[in-house]
């Protein structure tokens, strides 16, 4: 199943629901749902909307998205760094993200914006302190992210915060895919329509669920919250009028503008 968020142009209610022919709204929370463990499309309402009523947002609303640095060997061979023995993880702010659609913003402090398509999962209940064994209990689904860096100031700074953390910087989307199977996806990214970045999450060094207990070993985790995997090599940088996509196997095809 493919869970969308969208918002009703007239009304601006906004919805969770699947997205066919029209779009049929899930009639009770689906992160309740899940948590009773009945998420299915069986609680879909049977009335459709129709489809160019609506704007498709963000899937989840994060109070927090947690990011990994150097989770590709390709991508740490390419930086020149060797592999890390644990995870290393920093914040990207709620306020940097946006959906499918929309555009990221380049800000006048940096000269050198990069795209960076990853695979993201979604936390589907309250967690803390999960054992990897338990860790697929915990995720709702899975999508696509652009971690957008500003890597000029990321090798100026110390911490990765200003780097990561700008307005617009973390496209999510365009859904969560709730039976796709993490552990080998092809992941694509797409420059002006040319393939910049091929690799599968194979070549992760630390799986979903070994992200997800490590990270609940740190912070607790919400509902809605996301972990973003990491990028494969490939990374390069944007400018004003580019279109960037990630396209990843089973979950579908996140697009953003550049301004």
């Amino acid at each position: 199943m493919k869970i969308y968020r969208v918002m009703d142009n007239i009304s601006g209610e906004i919805f969770y629901g699947v997205m066919e022919d029209k779009f049929y709204p899930f009639q009770e929370d689906p992160y309740l749902l899940f948590c009773e463990g009945k998420l299915s499309e069986n609680f879909l309402s049977k009335d459709g909307i129709s489809i160019d009523k609506l704007k498709i947002l963000a899937p989840s609303e994060p109070t927090k998205v947690v990011a990994i640095g150097l989770n590709y060997k390709g991508h740490a061979k390419e930086m020149g760094k060797e592999l890390p023995e644990e995870p290393q993880i920093f914040i990207k702010p709620s306020s940097a993200v946006i959906g499918h659609g929309d555009y990221i913003v380049m800000p006048s402090a940096s000269k050198r914006v990069d795209y960076e398509g990853e695979l993201a999962f979604v936390i589907g209940k309250r967690c803390k302190n999960v054992s990897v064994e338990d860790a697929s209990k915990y995720i709702l689904g899975y999508t696509c992210l652009n971690d957008v860096t500003a890597r000029d100031l990321q090798k100026k700074d110390i911490q990765y915060t200003r780097a990561k953390g700008f307005d617009t910087f973390c496209p999510i989307g365009p859904c969560i895919a709730t039976d796709v199977n993490p552990v080998s996806l092809n992941l694509t990214t797409l420059l002006n329509g040319e393939i910049v970045q091929k690799s599968n999450t194979s070549d992760m060094i630390f799986n979903v669920y070994e992200l997800l207990s490590f990270v609940s070993k740190v912070m607790t985790l919400f509902e809605g919250d996301v972990i973003t995997t990491g990028t494969p090599a490939g990374i390069g940088p944007l400018k004003s009028g580019d279109e960037i996509e990630v396209d990843i196997e089973g979950i579908g095809k996140l697009t953003n503008f550049v301004r």
